[in-house]
């Protein structure tokens, strides 16, 4: 393994940077939060933590956000488009118009420090979480990043969760009292929460800094296994910018990627059409 990035230009930030005691203080209560876990412990709650993670990270994130919306690596019926949509607001992590351009941005301009949101050629605790601490507003502001994201900007339902995404959480959390108790609120909101939160921020983070490449792709993406472990798939990270319109993230038969194998069973079911697959020529250098 190597921790060593391409060489880049390290260019002064358009603007200054200052800290968001708001987006502090919110992170900073849900992980005091989640640090509750062990006095509310059970395992019906650890199970709901492991199946809630699963289904708003895998089903919502790395399916709905990340492969359908910003990549556009699938298919599927409007209906269902929005359904994996809502499951990826559930996480917490933004509106999918906010995701989505911040993604196409790091895509665009990966590693660059001033244009990619989360550029890891500024360290890997700014790729990880200080880019959300120290917002941009170029990043932040929506009459900014809707010009990223047109096709998702001029859909009402995403203008709608974009601006609503937190609402989200009323809702589920009541249902979650009213199943369990504080125990599953703790669990099921807080602690799978944070434990999502850090999943996705190491594909910014240590996928940028660690791992293989079998792809020279300019930049310092990276396969690192254990990361596609706990994000689904997301950590052949490598392959994915190479290739970022391919469904698969992993492309060999021991490359575990979960979020690949919902892909084909909505494939089976004829929920998913036109899935983008790897081309010969790039599985031939492997």
């Amino acid at each position: 393994m190597t921790s060593t990035l391409p060489n880049r230009p390290q260019a002064l930030p358009e603007e200054k940077l200052a800290l968001n005691w708001v987006n502090v203080a919110f992170f900073a209560t849900f992980h005091g939060i989640a640090l509750l876990a062990p006095w509310f412990f059970s395992w019906k709650a650890l199970g709901l933590t492991i199946v809630l993670h699963w289904l708003f990270g895998s089903i919502g994130i790395c399916l709905g956000y990340h492969r359908l919306l910003t990549h556009r690596s699938l298919q599927v019926p409007k209906w269902l488009e929005y359904g994996v949509a809502t499951l990826g607001a559930l996480a917490i992590q933004g509106g999918p118009i906010f995701w989505v351009s911040s993604h196409r941005q790091h895509h665009l301009y990966t590693e660059d420090p001033d244009k990619d949101p989360y550029a890891a050629s500024r360290g890997f605790w700014w790729s990880h979480m200080l880019w959300i601490m120290y917002p941009r507003r170029k990043f932040y502001i929506p009459e900014i990043y809707r010009k990223n994201a047109p096709d998702l900007a001029k859909d009402a339902y995403y203008t709608w969760l974009d601006k609503h995404f937190l609402m989200l959480q009323i809702p589920l959390a009541l249902v979650l009292y009213a199943l369990g108790g504080w125990s599953f609120v703790i669990y099921g909101l807080f602690l799978r929460a944070v434990l999502l939160w850090h999943s996705t921020w190491l594909i910014n983070s240590a996928t940028h800094m660690f791992g293989e490449r079998p792809f020279d792709n300019k930049d310092g993406s990276r396969n690192l296994f254990w990361t596609a472990l706990v994000t689904y798939g997301e950590g052949w990270h490598n392959h994915h910018h190479a290739y970022p319109n391919v469904a698969p993230a992993g492309w060999k038969w021991w490359q575990i990627d979960v979020t690949w194998w919902a892909i084909q069973v909505l494939e089976t079911l004829g929920l998913a059409r036109r899935v983008n697959r790897p081309p010969a020529e790039a599985l031939a250098k492997l």
